[in-house]
C-alpha cells in the first residue's frame, strides 16, 4: 500500500498569479488606488468585454453578485419563473430566489452535462421570463437550439459563463450570445482575482441598471439619496489589477487546460467504467475542471470509495460534482415529484480530478497512475471473490 502523501498532496486546484498581475497590483497599491474608484476597474471591464466580444462590462464582487445583478437589471421579480439547469452550482438558483422568482429546473444532457435543450420547452409557462444557461465545466451549451427557443417564446437569455472563460461555440465566445452574461473570477477560475465577477451586455440600458444596482442605487441627481434597493457589489481596483494581468495570459492558460485534458484523456481512456469528458464538434471546451463519472456497475469501487483512497493513500485532492435540486433542503417547496435522472446519476457518481493551472505533468501522471492502480487492484479482488 502506498505511503500516505498527505504532506505532499496534489490539490484539486492551485491558483496561478502571473508576473503581470503582480506588476499591476504593485502599481495600483503604490498609487493608493485600492477602492472601487480606481482607474483599473474600468480598464478591466473594457478589456474583458472586448475579449468576449461584448460592448459593456460591469465588474462586481462575485459571480453570484453578477447573476443577481443580471436578474435585477432584467426586472425579474416575484411571480416570474426562470428556467435553469438542474445540474449547476447553487448560485444560479439562489440568485433567482434573491429576486423572489421561481427557479424551474431542467435536466442535463448526458454527454456534456449542460442543460438539455430538448427538455426546455415543456417547462415554459406564461410566467416564464428568462432562461439561465450554464456552460458547465467549460463546455459550451447548444446555443443554436437554445437561441431558437428564446426567440420563439420571446424570453431573456442569461448566460452563466463562470467556468467558460474563452470557451467557444462555433468560433463565438461563450458570454456573447445572451441578453446578459455573467462571469466569476473566483480563485479557481481560469481568470482569477480571488473573488469577483463580471456582467456583460450589449444593451446600454441594461448596463446602466447593472451599474446602479452594483453601487446602492444612488440617485442620479444626488448621491446618498437612493431611489431603489441597491447592493454593495463593488469590485476593487486591486482586484482589477490582478484581472488585467491574468487576462494578458488567457491564451496561455487555455492552452494549459487543453494540455491537462489531453494528458488525462490519454492516460485514463481505457479504464472500464470510467466516463471521461468530451468536446462536441464545433466547440472549444476549455476544461475548467476535468470531470469523470463512475459507472457503479462496471468500475470496481464506488465514486466515494475512489475519492477516499485517492485522498488517504495517495494524497490526491478531488471534488464532488454539484448536487441536484432534490438534495437541496431550501428548494423543497419548489419541487414536485419530478425527478432529474441524468443530474441525479452524475451527481451521485461524478467528481473532478486536480485541474488547476499550476498542475505539473508529473502530478498528472501520478493521478493517472493512482486511478489505474486502484482500478486494477480492486478488479483483481472482485474476480477472486467470484
Amino acid at each position: 500500500m502506498p505511503k500516505s502523501t498527505k504532506n505532499k498532496q496534489i490539490p484539486v486546484n492551485t491558483p496561478v498569479v502571473s508576473k503581470e498581475s503582480v506588476s499591476f497590483l504593485m502599481k495600483a497599491a503604490k498609487a493608493g488606488w485600492i477602492s472601487s474608484s480606481g482607474p483599473m476597474v474600468k480598464e478591466f471591464e473594457d478589456s474583458f468585454a472586448k475579449f468576449v466580444g461584448m460592448k459593456y462590462g460591469i465588474a462586481v464582487s462575485s459571480g453570484t453578485a453578477a447573476l443577481h445583478g443580471a436578474l435585477l437589471s432584467l426586472n425579474i421579480k416575484k411571480g416570474d419563473e426562470v428556467i435553469v439547469p438542474a445540474f449547476t452550482m447553487a448560485a444560479c438558483w439562489l440568485s433567482i430566489l434573491y429576486v423572489g422568482a421561481k427557479p424551474v429546473f431542467v435536466d442535463c444532457d448526458p454527454e456534456t452535462y449542460n442543460i438539455d435543450p430538448k427538455k426546455i420547452e415543456e417547462k415554459i409557462t406564461s410566467k416564464t421570463k428568462a432562461i439561465m444557461i450554464v456552460h458547465i465545466y467549460g463546455h459550451p451549451c447548444d446555443m443554436d437550439s437554445i437561441s431558437k427557443i428564446t426567440k420563439k417564446h420571446k424570453l431573456f437569455l442569461i448566460e452563466d459563463a463562470a467556468e467558460a472563460h474563452g470557451a467557444e461555440y462555433k468560433k463565438q465566445k461563450c458570454g456573447s450570445f445572451g441578453d446578459i452574461a455573467c462571469f466569476s473570477f473566483y480563485a479557481n477560475k481560469i481568470i482569477a482575482t480571488g473573488e469577483g465577477g463580471m456582467i456583460l451586455t450589449n444593451d446600454e440600458a441594461l448596463a446602466k441598471k447593472a451599474r446602479r444596482y452594483r453601487d446602492l442605487c444612488h440617485s442620479e441627481e444626488k448621491r446618498f439619496v437612493h431611489d431603489d434597493i441597491g447592493y454593495n457589489y463593488r469590485f476593487t481596483n486591486l482586484q482589477a489589477a490582478v484581472g488585467l494581468g491574468e487576462l494578458k495570459n488567457i491564451g496561455k492558460y487555455i492552452k494549459k487546460k487543453l494540455e491537462i485534458a489531453k494528458k488525462y484523456d490519454a492516460g485514463l481512456k481505457n479504464i472500464e467504467g470510467l466516463t471521461l469528458p468530451i468536446t462536441k464538434p464545433g466547440n472549444l471546451n476549455v476544461y475548467w475542471m476535468y470531470s469523470i463519472v463512475i459507472d457503479p456497475e462496471k468500475f470496481p469501487v464506488s465514486k466515494d470509495k475512489l475519492r477516499t483512497i485517492l485522498d488517504d493513500e495517495y494524497g490526491i485532492g478531488t471534488r464532488d460534482f454539484f448536487y441536484g435540486p432534490h438534495e437541496q433542503p431550501v428548494l423543497k417547496e419548489f419541487l414536485g415529484q419530478e425527478g432529474f435522472p441524468i443530474t441525479e446519476h452524475i451527481a451521485r457518481n461524478g467528481f473532478y480530478l486536480p485541474s488547476g493551472l499550476a498542475l505539473t505533468t508529473k502530478e498528472i501522471e501520478s493521478v493517472i497512475k493512482a486511478v489505474k492502480a486502484i482500478a486494477g487492484k480492486n478488479q483483481k479482488k472482485n474476480k477472486k471473490n467470484e
